[in-house]
């Protein structure tokens, strides 16, 4: 499976100069945890998280007037959108992040999380239990006499 069956659609991103509060505010309208940051021909050039503007920014005493620049990271861990789920994974293990930026040809496409490979696994274990689920949970009087299950004509 390629990392853009599993990703979350489009990131919300912001240009280098946006304040702090407009990027906390976008990132509130959207239930996200962190914003893109671009250039204006929407290269990633880095990434700014709640945390950041709470600890980096206003925690060190920034205004909320602050651009997004000063307490963005600038090198950022991404994925690219057809890279199979399994090297998402090994990233993921590798750098200890919780969301990568997923690029196709240099533009940021999505945005893909741990819930996100959550969910995956979650998907993926109910295709294979529901049928087995349904087995195991049928009244014992819907067997037959031997024991198994019984069968259609």
């Amino acid at each position: 499976m390629k990392v853009r069956e599993v990703m979350t659609a489009l990131p919300v991103a912001v240009a280098p100069d946006v304040r702090l509060a407009e990027a906390a505010r976008r990132m509130v309208q959207a239930a996200v945890g962190s914003v893109l940051v671009v250039d204006d021909e929407d290269r990633l050039v880095g990434i700014v998280t709640d945390r950041d503007i709470a600890l980096r920014g206003l925690g060190d005493g920034l205004d909320r007037d602050a651009k997004v620049a000063a307490v963005m990271s600038g090198r950022v861990v991404t994925v690219d959108a057809g890279d199979d789920v399994q090297a998402a994974y090994r990233v993921f293990r590798r750098t200890g992040v919780r969301r990568l930026p997923v690029l196709e040809l240099d533009r940021a496409v999505g945005m893909l999380t741990v819930d996100d490979l959550f969910l995956d696994v979650f998907r993926a274990l109910a295709d294979l239990l529901g049928p087995l689920a349904r087995t195991v949970l049928q009244e014992p009087s819907d067997r037959d006499p031997a024991g198994g299950t019984p069968h259609a004509l």
